[in-house]
């Protein structure tokens, strides 16, 4: 076995909140070690329909996705990429009456709250705005200022500027084991050991088994959603959809081509890395896409894939301090995180650095799940 190394931060986990929070921490100085089991950016981060949003975020997001907006816009001086960033509306359709009232209710709660980015709208606004959507749709609501990037440039520009500001960077290396000793924590891989004070668990779907590893217990499901791309159509929409009551998300691109996607499920294998696409789902996501845009029922799919996400019980991340001093945990972003990842390595920098920030994070404790033996790993 290899000698041990040092370092004095050791972070687990090479998809974009791994490697935020390695370009944080780079920045304020440390030595970083990062360790990606398979490849950087290979599962949920890689495949995911890019969206940049305060739409929909549950309450104690809203904050996070507000201060990751700021950072997407100037994204350049971040990563030195405008990572396919593009400013956008985006509008959750309401098919009737039933669903309108739910979105006013929502609406009603954030402004007590004192948020007022969701803004109701009618039929005719709806349809000046969408012009092709399905003609029963009666209202929805819209978030203007939004945006969507690109998955595989904003992977690609997190990575370099990771290794740029002097990352040490191993793909195809797994954590094996954890130990908290005395001040430090021991990480195994199969070459050795790495030794470093501060421990970041960003594993992604596999943040529950590293979890354990720490003495923490956090249930967390691996789930293959998939998303499609169709062949060019005459461009129609410019903003990113969705439907109230009906999963999807749905997305035209400047080349034409549309994405679909909703959180639509195939099938997993954590043991070994790899999805089956689920035809039956596929076909249910498609038919979802023209219930809400009619005229898609003549395009054709081109493609379609799948990540691997980790799903928490509340659908809420797992962000903070882990129950041994020096350990943190990022991850079970379930189906949201992308556009999170500016932001979150940074408030798990400014833990590790002590720097003061007005960000709250006790909803995404790890300590919010009892302490039991976790199944799900």
């Amino acid at each position: 076995m290899a000698h041990s190394k040092t370092a004095d931060a050791v972070i687990a986990g090479g998809g974009l909140h791994g490697l935020s929070t390695a370009i944080h921490l780079a920045n304020a100085g440390l030595r970083v070690v990062l360790l990606e089991k398979d490849r950087v950016g290979r599962h949920a981060s890689g495949a995911n329909a890019g969206g940049v949003r305060r739409l929909g975020r549950a309450l104690p997001e809203i904050p996070l996705a507000v201060a990751a907006l700021d950072l997407w816009k100037n994204i350049e001086d971040l990563v030195d990429s405008s990572c396919g960033f593009q400013k956008s509306a985006q509008i959750k359709v309401a098919e009737d009456q039933k669903g309108l009232s739910t979105l006013e209710k929502r609406g009603q709660t954030l402004r007590d709250a004192g948020f007022y980015h969701e803004e109701i709208i009618d039929a005719k606004a709806l349809h000046d705005l969408l012009p092709r959507v399905a003609k029963h749709c009666v209202g929805g609501v819209i978030v203007h200022g939004d945006g969507h990037a690109d998955p595989f440039a904003t992977v690609r520009a997190f990575h370099r500027k990771a290794l740029s500001l002097g990352v040490n960077l191993h793909e195809g290396t797994p954590v094996r084991d954890v130990t908290r000793v005395d001040e430090n924590w021991q990480i195994r891989i199969d070459q050795g050991l790495f030794t470093a004070p501060h421990f970041i668990n960003a594993a992604g779907a596999w943040g529950g088994q590293i979890a354990a590893m720490m003495g923490d217990h956090v249930p967390i499901e691996g789930q293959a959603l998939m998303l499609m791309i169709t062949e060019r159509l005459a461009p129609f929409l410019s903003g990113v959809v969705g439907a109230q009551g009906r999963a999807l998300s749905f997305k035209q691109f400047n080349n034409g081509t549309v994405l679909i996607g909703g959180a639509y499920q195939g099938q997993v294998n954590m043991s070994t890395g790899t999805t089956t696409l689920d035809m039956h789902q596929l076909a249910a996501n498609a038919q979802a896409a023209v219930a809400i845009f009619p005229l898609m029922r003549r395009a054709r799919v081109a493609r379609a894939w799948a990540g691997i996400e980790g799903i928490t019980p509340d659908s809420l991340p797992v962000i903070g301090p882990a129950g041994q001093g020096g350990g943190f945990h990022l991850f079970g972003f379930s189906a949201h995180g992308f556009a999170l990842s500016p932001i979150s390595g940074r408030i798990v920098a400014d833990l590790i650095c002590g720097t003061h920030n007005n960000w709250s994070i006790n909803a995404f404790s790890h300590a919010r799940f009892p302490n039991q033996t976790n199944a799900s790993i």
